[in-house]
């Protein structure tokens, strides 16, 4: 089955009886909790179950990070991203996201992790969930149970001090170039393991100073630690203070620019690339120069991990280190740095959309997406105006990729805070109204426009007054209402003449719309084939993909069924690319039309029934322009010919078996990801 996991780390060390446990436990109860102290394994151990179970139980899985959440406000919209639900629909996000959860006819397998700093919220959340979808299991990580009827409880304790904790050090070791060889290493590694209790963290942190000492130096110093703890008597149980110990140890032994580092990054929610470490963690004695040899000093000692070229931290770790950034009373001055990076890069993102970065920039902003709604949360407490610059930056980019509902909020929250006028509000006001047109909210979505076209005027910004065209033409065209549609972007970019900025590529984009609707077939290829060539020339894949399904649409509707599958498989490699859910919705549609007019019918019935999962993760029902909706049918009736009644359910019901992302990838000729 499909998932939604992340990567899973090699190297796993024991733990096969707790994986049996929950196995079961999951098997045979809707509700399982890992419970156990920080740094102990519980996020790994579910992270392999969860594996597990989508490989072998045919249950597909998401992964929910709630770390990364300082409060319940995000807790919905991060469940429904895990989940792969983005929704446009207008309901209230929770009832949306058990609505959709109840219809699909999916085993599914969530894991909440890092749950104790949210346990009311999450509880509140498990339960609706649990209620209002039959086929949903829930599986949590904390330190604590939620205390919700029906839970199992399961405590995750640490690595057997005489097998796995020793192993889990031996396999470390080597792979810092320090193997443990012969009998006295190995007594050596197992008296360390037993002074750390077993705690895989601990055992990790101290694993990553065998890089400049040996295992014997290692136990020699956390010996004298763990022993003046002792003496001193630190509240705690040993197993508490054999982790504080070895963390302290670990911060003790890194570089003043590694410490100071360290501290500073840990103001970060989510991974972090580079070019975000030196925005927050460079000043005052660490230059910008030097913090490149600071993250490598902090992942050789695991304090960092590095996925590909983003670093992360580990909450256990973070936690000491906001500790000591607040013993550094620079908390606010990390968190401004924070915030300051995030706005920047969003202003370049939205520089760059029409541009060759266009698609880095998305990947960007779906990688860093906890952070920016930290950098958000920052600013509206402290510099609301700044936040509604970026929270308009950033609306179009997450209306893109189906994150609506946070979309919503920002925007909303940064109008009613920053009520004076001007370009930002103006900008805010479009964002926040292609959000409500996507979610179905047209006459809204109106309003919007019109607002936000009055700040463009009074401004005199042309490319906003443009995209306020773009807007209102785009609620008509969702509408139902080409003609009207046609007029307002006509007459937009008829004042607006030689004006090639993004309002202008969006008002041209749906201008096509509406002449295809019109039924001016010879006018709207033209015009789309003219914005697909700019777009090409940029090396720009939204506008590309909507010429090319406006382009696919047209030779469908002419018999032209070869053509068409063309440009909606071109237009589904840009969907991927960007992540929108709603677009590749539409060029699935095209394409199931396509592939069945040419006699494809298995790879027909494929492609739309992927089209409906999409559509499901979006909150609607196969929406689109009106003028799709014949071609569904003709889609079904010209497949069921080919296929027959019964050859056409049971390729329905082989689809069914596979994700759609996994449809698409195979039918663009790809490997899916993780493969």
């Amino acid at each position: 089955m499909s998932s939604y996991l992340p990567p899973v780390p090699p190297g796993f060390v024991g733990r096969q009886d707790e994986l049996s446990d929950l196995a079961s436990a999951l098997r045979a109860h809707r509700l399982v909790t890992l419970t156990g102290a920080g740094g102990v394994g519980k996020s790994r151990l579910a992270l392999h179950a969860a594996d597990e179970a989508s490989r072998a139980a045919h249950r597909e899985a998401a992964w929910a990070d709630l770390w990364q959440l300082r409060d319940e406000r995000l807790l919905v919209a991060t469940v429904a991203d895990a989940l792969g639900f983005a929704d446009h629909s207008p309901a209230l996000p929770l009832d949306a996201l058990a609505e959709w959860l109840a219809a699909t006819d999916k085993d599914r397998l969530l894991v909440l992790d890092s749950c104790e700093h949210l346990s009311a919220a999450s509880g509140a959340l498990v339960t609706h969930l649990l209620r209002s979808c039959p086929r949903l299991t829930v599986l949590v990580t904390s330190r604590e149970p939620l205390g919700l009827p029906g839970e199992r409880r399961l405590v995750v304790e640490p690595l057997p001090v005489d097998t796995d904790a020793p192993a889990l050090l031996g396999r470390l070791a080597g792979d810092a170039g320090r193997p443990l060889t012969g009998t006295a290493d190995a007594v050596v590694a197992a008296r360390l393991c037993a002074r750390l209790q077993g705690i895989p963290l601990a055992i990790e942190l101290a694993a990553g100073q065998l890089a400049d000492r040996d295992v014997q130096d290692v136990d020699r110093e956390l010996a004298l630690l763990l022993d003046l703890a002792t003496t001193e008597r630190r509240a705690g149980p040993p197993r508490h203070q054999a982790l504080r110990t070895t963390i302290g140890w670990s911060h003790e032994l890194c570089s003043p620019p590694e410490r100071l580092l360290w501290a500073r990054l840990s103001v970060f929610r989510g991974p972090m690339d580079r070019d975000a470490a030196v925005a927050v963690g460079a000043g005052g004695p660490l230059a910008p120069g030097d913090v490149d040899e600071a993250l490598a000093g902090l992942v050789r000692r695991s304090v960092l991990g590095l996925d590909g070229d983003r670093y992360r931290m580990l909450d256990t770790v973070r936690e000491y280190g906001l500790m000591w950034l607040d013993a550094l009373e620079e908390t606010a001055l990390a968190a401004d740095r924070h915030a300051r990076h995030h706005a920047r890069a969003v202003a370049r993102a939205d520089r760059a959309w029409h541009g060759a970065d266009q698609i880095r920039w998305y990947r960007w902003i779906g990688g860093s997406h906890a952070d920016l709604c930290a950098a958000l949360d920052h600013l509206l407490l402290d510099r609301p105006e700044e936040a509604l610059l970026m929270a308009g930056h950033l609306g179009f980019f997450w209306s893109c990729c189906g994150h609506l509902p946070v979309a919503s909020r920002y925007l909303t929250e940064a109008l009613d805070l920053a009520p004076g006028p001007g370009p930002a509000r103006g900008r805010a006001l479009w964002a926040l109204g292609v959000v409500r047109v996507l979610r179905g909210e047209n006459d809204t979505g109106r309003e919007l426009a019109q607002a936000a076209r009055r700040q463009a005027e009074d401004a005199g910004d042309t490319d906003a007054v443009l995209r306020s065209a773009y807007l209102l033409g785009l609620s008509h065209l969702l509408g139902g209402r080409p003609l009207a549609a046609g007029h307002v972007v006509d007459d937009a970019l008829a004042r607006s003449a030689g004006a090639d900025g993004t309002g202008a590529v969006l008002c041209r984009l749906a201008r096509v719309f509406a002449l295809t609707a019109r039924g001016l077939r010879d006018q709207a290829r033209e015009e789309a084939a003219e914005l697909r060539r700019d777009s090409l020339a940029r090396d720009e894949w939204w506008t590309r993909s909507y010429a090319d399904y406006q382009l696919a649409l047209i030779a469908l509707i002419e018999d032209r069924p070869a053509i068409a599958a063309a440009h909606a498989l071109s237009m589904l490699e840009g969907k991927l690319r960007i992540g929108d859910s709603f677009g590749l919705a539409l060029g699935l549609d095209v394409l199931a039309s396509a592939l069945a007019a040419q006699g494809s019918g298995e790879r027909a019935v494929a492609a739309h029934t992927a089209a409906e999962r999409y559509w499901s993760a979006v909150g609607h029902q196969q929406r689109g322009t009106p003028e799709l909706a014949p071609l569904r049918l003709r889609y079904e009736q010209t497949a069921r010919s080919l296929l027959g009644d019964d050859g056409y359910d049971e390729a329905a019901a082989r689809a069914m078996l596979r994700a759609a992302g996994a449809i698409t990838h195979d039918l663009l000729g790809r490997t899916p990801p993780g493969a």
